[in-house]
């Protein structure tokens, strides 16, 4: 039988709740591409655009969701921010999700 939202544990649906945002943050192609180059390594805006061949201003721009939603931190050094992901809960996932996109054959799952 299936369960309705309305039987759902409050714990998940709040989970929900609160996931959704972060997942919508992550939904934008050029805030994903920000996300995976800061699981990398932490990078100053300088390194993302540089990577990314976007605007100072856009880079910027992006990252302000990812802020917003918790999942980046800008650490203060000299006259500029480095910005890494927040943690390791949040870049394994990001890592992992980049494993999808490797080419697969017919036979192979990309979660392999």
């Amino acid at each position: 039988m299936a369960q309705t939202s309305d039987t759902l544990p409050v714990s998940i649906t709040d989970q929900a709740s609160r996931l959704a945002p972060q997942l919508k943050a992550l939904a934008d192609e050029t805030r994903l591409t920000l996300m995976l180059l800061l699981a990398e390594r932490p990078r100053s805006v300088r390194e993302l655009t540089e990577a990314t061949g976007l605007s100072q201003t856009l880079v910027s721009h992006h990252l302000t969701p990812l802020r917003e939603q918790n999942l980046i931190v800008a650490t203060p050094r000299g006259r500029a921010n480095i910005y890494s992901v927040c943690c390791d809960e949040v870049a394994v996932p990001v890592r992992m999700l980049a494993g999808l996109t490797r080419p697969a054959s017919d036979e192979d799952c990309a979660c392999d």
